[in-house]
C-alpha cells in the first residue's frame, strides 16, 4: 500500500474527504520526523515508537584492501513495532476489523458519495434543461453523398 492509497482508505474508513486526510497525514510525518530528528522519542501505544539513536564511531574493514579504517560516528532513526500490532501480524484475528473494500481501495467516504450524487444530479438538471433548448432549436440537415457513392470531402479527411 503506497501513500496515495493509505490515505483513500483512511478516507473511506473515517469519512472524511480525500485532501484532509492527505493534509492530516502530511503533517503527521512532519511532526514526527521534527521531533525525532530534536532526539525526542514518539511512542504511538500499540503501534509503534521512532526514536533518535547515536551510533558511536567504531573501526570497520575495506573489503577490497582489508585495511581497517575510523567510521564517524552517525545518527539514526529507530522504528520499534510495539506489542499490539506485534500481535496483530503474528495472529490477523485479532487485527482491527476493517471493511474490505477499505483495503482493496474500492470503498469511497461517505462524503464524497454525496459530493458525487449531488454533481450527478446537478449534471442530470443540466442535461434536461440542454435537451429541452435542443429539441426546440432548428437541426440543419444533413449532408448528402454524392452520387459516386463516395464520402463528402470533410470526412474523407478525418480518416
Amino acid at each position: 500500500m503506497n501513500r496515495r492509497e493509505l490515505v483513500k482508505a483512511i478516507a473511506a474508513y473515517t469519512d472524511n474527504e480525500i485532501k484532509q486526510v492527505d493534509a492530516i497525514l502530511q503533517g503527521f510525518t512532519d511532526v514526527v520526523t521534527a521531533a525525532v530528528s530534536k532526539g525526542e522519542p514518539v511512542s504511538i501505544p500499540g503501534f509503534a515508537k521512532f526514536v533518535k539513536v547515536d551510533r558511536p564511531a567504531r573501526w570497520v574493514r575495506n573489503p577490497r584492501t582489508g585495511e581497517r579504517i575510523r567510521s564517524k560516528p552517525t545518527k539514526r532513526p529507530r522504528v520499534t513495532v510495539l506489542k499490539s500490532l506485534k500481535e496483530a501480524v503474528a495472529n490477523p484475528a485479532s487485527a482491527p476489523r476493517v471493511p474490505r473494500a477499505v483495503l482493496d481501495g474500492t470503498a469511497v467516504p461517505k462524503s464524497a458519495a454525496k459530493r458525487a450524487a449531488a454533481k450527478k444530479a446537478a449534471g442530470a438538471a443540466k442535461a434536461s434543461s440542454a435537451a429541452k433548448a435542443s429539441s426546440r432549436a432548428r437541426k440543419a440537415p444533413a449532408k448528402k453523398a454524392s452520387a459516386s457513392g463516395r464520402r463528402p470531402a470533410k470526412a474523407a479527411a478525418r480518416r
